[in-house]
C-alpha cells in the first residue's frame, strides 16, 4: 500500500468549524440568560403583592373592629394621621381618602408584628359607605392599597350594627 508522504491525517477542527461552534453556543447562552434575567426581575412581584394584601387586610380588620356608629360623646377626627389611635367608629376612617399625603395610611405607619416594617412607598385609602344587605343596614368598608409600582389592591368587608 502506497501512502502519499504529502498527505496528513486530519485531526481537530478547522477555523470555520470553531467559529460556527462559538456562534451557536453564544446564541444559546444569550437565550438562556434572557430567560433567567426575566425570571429574576419578576421574582419579587409575589412578595410585594403579599405585602400589599397583608397591609390591606390589617387595615380592614382594624376598621371592622370599631363600632358601627359614633358612640354618644364619641370622637370626631380632624387630623387623620395624628388622631388615628383615637378613632372609635368605622366612619372615622373616611378621612383617609388618599387625596393628600396626610390623608393616606403609609406602610411605615402600620402596626408590625415583626421587626420588618413596610416602607412609606406603600399607602392605603379607606372608603366607608352605607349599604343595605337583605334589609339590614350595614357599612361597606373598602381598603385600597397602592404599592411602590403603583399596582392597586382592594379588599372589602361589611360592618353590621350588632
Amino acid at each position: 500500500m502506497y501512502v502519499n508522504p504529502n498527505r496528513h491525517d486530519q485531526r481537530g477542527l478547522t477555523l470555520i468549524e470553531l467559529i460556527m461552534f462559538i456562534v451557536i453556543v453564544s446564541v444559546g447562552l444569550a437565550g438562556i440568560l434572557l430567560v433567567i434575567n426575566t425570571v429574576v426581575k419578576s421574582s419579587a412581584d409575589p412578595v410585594v403583592r403579599k405585602q400589599s394584601i397583608a397591609m390591606a387586610d390589617a387595615i380592614l380588620e382594624e376598621v371592622l373592629l370599631k363600632a358601627y356608629q359614633n358612640p354618644a360623646g364619641g370622637f370626631i377626627p380632624t387630623n387623620c394621621a395624628v388622631e388615628r389611635a383615637l378613632f372609635d367608629d368605622a366612619s372615622d376612617y373616611t378621612c383617609f381618602d388618599g387625596s393628600t399625603a396626610a390623608k393616606k395610611i403609609l406602610g411605615d405607619q402600620m402596626i408590625a408584628s415583626s421587626t420588618t416594617v413596610l416602607p412609606d412607598t406603600f399607602w392605603a385609602k379607606v372608603e366607608v359607605t352605607a349599604v343595605t344587605v337583605s334589609g339590614a343596614s350595614m357599612k361597606k368598608v373598602t381598603v385600597t392599597v397602592t404599592d411602590p409600582s403603583n399596582a392597586v389592591y382592594a379588599l372589602s368587608g361589611y360592618r353590621g350594627n350588632y
